[in-house]
């Protein structure tokens, strides 16, 4: 192993430094960097097996993304307290990482390359997946692996009207988008974005202006290479032999077009593998089945792609703005929240809403600042979607990004939590697939969202385009794409969104880049079929649902005082939690004292609430209350009129007559109704059965009469001393300095929010 010698190489990117270091880390990877903006840094190396992968008709790129919560002074909240698989933001960064420089890699590479990015520190200001971006090049530009040129990658926001390059964590809750633009010196090469219905010039703006914004970071890169780059080494590269195109050409003739532009996708795969098997069976001997199975996916790629350029026909028959046949279903499941079913062709996706609490919100645990998430996507991608046979397991990364893809598209209509203060979880599950199965679920969820009464601002639906680049310059833009198209197209484009903007958008290419003009051509192409979907589907449901399904919880919203949080959580969570068992509801509590009570049966959520209103209410002089007898002494009755609270009711006080013993009257666990006649100094509180039964104010108290033993009103938790001093166990909080209502049994409580309101159902 040869020592490098350290060097740094920096570049001001958005007027803060962004650092590349390179021979300090990971000496024996062929390339390696250590990248740092603001107080983030990321180690990024690069390795390739020294032989190409033998049997594969696929370039073996492997991205991964591993995240060290030591980088944000956080300990894990696994069993094992160590990372463990990764994390949905993880598999997203490492996506984010692949698709800008797959495409840069030489046709017929067959080497196994592997990236792998570490996060070694984050300031929670800037993320890590720019630098990921960027250090996967760099470290790629500087080993011996063949790759083609340096990419460069920015984050751009739009605030108030002006566009950012890389805005902080701070200032993108501020920015109405989050478009990350990543591309070569001479083109874009890939582009993802949630947006807040932005419309699709401002989007070709801000890819310009990240475009533009990142040359610096070439420059940069080109340095690098000149200062420390090695040679490329020179590998083996698996392209067919033209006489091995010739000779599967001239077997195939006019039947591959025939099988290629069969309309039904099942018919044409049978009848595309069966003219694969008579050309495999038919060169058995002569040529190795890998080179013919590569020959005849060219020359399928040459005829499909020559026919869409020359004659604008699709396999399907369609021209290329043309859509396929469209069916929309609300109401399909009985006992779901909401649910919608959403077709295209032979895309068919079922969505399902379902409403919980605020409390199921999910914990995040990872690097970034956000705590909890709200809102989630789901996307299930079972093997029959495709008719086909694999094992089920866990969600694969495809399954991560897509439904991560549909949440965003989604996000920027879901209502504000004081708006409707649930959690929401949706779920696609892909049940036919024949291209854009990530578009259809947006649609299908924007369905079930309608029909589950979730009052969002406005539909939203998706759609997914195709290019396909002649090598002469002439090109064609597809809407709708299928299977197909993607396989043997340039791009798959997605692109969601309301009729008024933009709402998520993400771009693969198959290129080493493309065009603004090509962008923006595809920008408003997808915004016409947009509108299209979206008349389709609200011919199904124009509006949300006035009302949620019977089988959906009810939240109410009460007001209490934050001063009296302590009473209704109780001793480390007890009292809130006797309260959720007795009247199986959820509780909320948030630290203004707004409590919000989940419930799918109207009485049980009114018992919480007289429960917790017991609990915090103020006892009052001259008011009466029902209690039960905790204890007797010979002078008088303790009776709990509110939970936690007790007063005394003097032996003379017990009944209109002269009482002799006090067990004449009443017993331990008698109810019995009382009037507080009585706060003295102290906070004890005297009661009198005599004033609730004769209507008059008590007598005076005869002199001589017992005197007064052990505290009139306590919160329970022990004896007092004398003075007030409390004996046994501190009251909520106080063993660990921490204010009670900064405890949240039952799940993590979410911002504060200024003002009360009275019960009432939500929505």
């Amino acid at each position: 192993m040869v020592m490098v010698t350290p060097k740094q190489f920096e570049v001001l990117v958005a007027d803060r430094p962004l650092r590349i270091e390179t021979g300090k880390l990971a000496y024996q990877a062929n390339g390696s960097v250590l990248v740092q903006y603001g107080e983030t840094v990321v180690l990024v190396t690069a390795c390739m097996s020294p032989t190409p992968r033998e049997g594969v008709d696929f370039f073996p790129l492997t991205v991964d993304f591993e995240e060290r919560l030591y980088a944000a002074g956080k300990i894990p909240g696994s069993f094992w307290r160590r990372e463990g698989r990764p994390t949905p933001e993880a598999i997203l960064w490492a996506r984010l990482t692949d698709r800008p420089i797959r495409p840069l890699f030489p046709k017929g590479f067959r080497n196994d390359v592997q990236v792998v990015t570490t996060t070694l520190s984050v300031d929670m200001e800037n993320l890590p997946d720019i630098l990921s971006i960027i250090g996967a090049s760099a470290a790629l530009c500087i080993s011996d692996i063949p790759f083609d040129r340096p990419v460069g990658a920015v984050r751009v926001g739009y605030i108030n009207g002006q566009f950012v390059i890389n805005p902080t964590t701070s200032e993108q809750a501020y920015s109405s988008l989050d478009l990350v633009v990543a591309g070569t010196r001479d083109a874009v090469v890939m582009v993802e974005a949630g947006a807040r219905e932005v419309p699709e010039e401002v989007i070709i703006e801000g890819i310009r202006f990240g475009h533009q914004a990142l040359q610096p970071l070439i420059d940069l890169q080109e340095e690098i290479i000149r200062a420390v780059g090695k040679p490329k080494l020179t590998t083996e590269l698996l392209l067919v032999p033209d006489e091995i195109l010739a000779a599967v050409s001239e077997f195939l003739g006019d039947r591959l077009i025939e099988a290629a532009y069969v309309a039904d996708k099942g018919a044409r795969e049978k009848a595309l593998e069966e003219l694969k098997r008579q050309l495999e069976e038919h060169f058995t001997g002569i040529y190795d089945p890998l080179y013919l199975k590569l020959a005849f996916d060219t020359r399928l790629r040459e005829v499909v792609r020559r026919r869409i350029l020359e004659e604008n026909i699709r396999p399907d028959g369609r021209g290329p703005k043309d859509i396929r046949p469209i069916s929309a279903e609300v109401s399909v499941l009985p006992r779901t929240h909401g649910s919608g079913l959403f077709t295209r062709g032979q895309t068919q996706v079922l969505s399902t809403v379902t409403l919980g609490s605020l409390s199921e919100m999910r914990e995040l645990d990872w690097i970034g600042p956000e705590e909890f998430k709200r809102f989630m996507h789901h996307y299930n991608f079972p093997p029959y979607s495709t008719g086909e046979v694999r094992r089920i397991g866990a969600p694969s990364r495809r399954e991560i990004g897509h439904g991560a893809l549909v949440e965003r598209a989604l996000q920027a209509v879901i209502p504000t939590e004081d708006e409707f203060p649930y959690t929401i979880r949706v779920v696609s599950e892909v049940l036919s697939s024949n291209g854009s199965t990530s578009m259809a679920s947006v649609c299908g969820s924007t369905l079930a969202l309608m029909d589950a009464g979730v009052p969002i601002k406005a539909p939203v639906a998706g759609i997914a385009m195709g290019l396909v680049m002649g090598e002469d310059g002439r090109y064609s833009i597809l809407t709708d794409i299928q299977g197909i198209e993607d396989a043997l197209g340039d791009m798959d484009f997605k692109v969601a969104g309301t009729a008024q903007g933009v709402t998520a958008l993400q771009m693969d290419i198959k290129l080493a880049g493309l065009t603004y003009e090509v962008l923006k051509e595809a920008l408003e192409q997808a915004r016409e079929a947009r509108l299209y979907v979206l008349s389709r589907m609200q011919e199904t449901i124009s509006e949300v649902r006035p009302e949620l399904s019977k089988y959906a919880p009810r939240m109410y919203k009460i007001q209490i005082d934050p001063d009296k949080i302590r009473n209704v959580i109780g001793p480390g969570g007890k009292t809130i939690r006797g309260i959720i068992d007795k009247t199986k509801t959820t509780i909320d509590i948030h630290d203004d004292g707004t409590v919000i009570i989940g419930a799918t049966n109207a009485d049980n959520a009114q018992r919480a609430i007289q429960m917790i209103e017991a609990l915090t209410r103020d006892v009052e002089v001259g008011a009466t209350y029902t209690g039960r007898v905790t204890r007797i002494l010979p002078f008088g009755a303790f009776v709990e009129i509110l939970p936690g609270k007790e007063g005394l009711v003097h032996i003379s006080e017990l009944a209109p007559e002269r009482v002799s013993r006090v067990e004449d009257v009443v017993k331990v666990g008698d109810e019995v109704t009382v009037m507080v006649t009585e706060i003295d100094r102290l906070g004890r509180i005297n009661l009198s059965r005599r004033a609730v039964l004769t209507g008059e104010l008590p007598r005076p108290r005869p002199t001589g009469s017992a005197p007064r033993v052990g505290p009139g009103i306590r919160e329970r938790g022990g004896p007092r001393r004398s003075g007030g001093e409390r004996r046994g166990p501190a009251a909520v909080g106080e063993r660990s300095g921490q204010r009670p209502q900064e405890r949240r049994p039952g799940g993590p409580r979410p911002e504060s929010r200024p003002g009360s309101r009275p019960p009432r159902e939500t929505p």
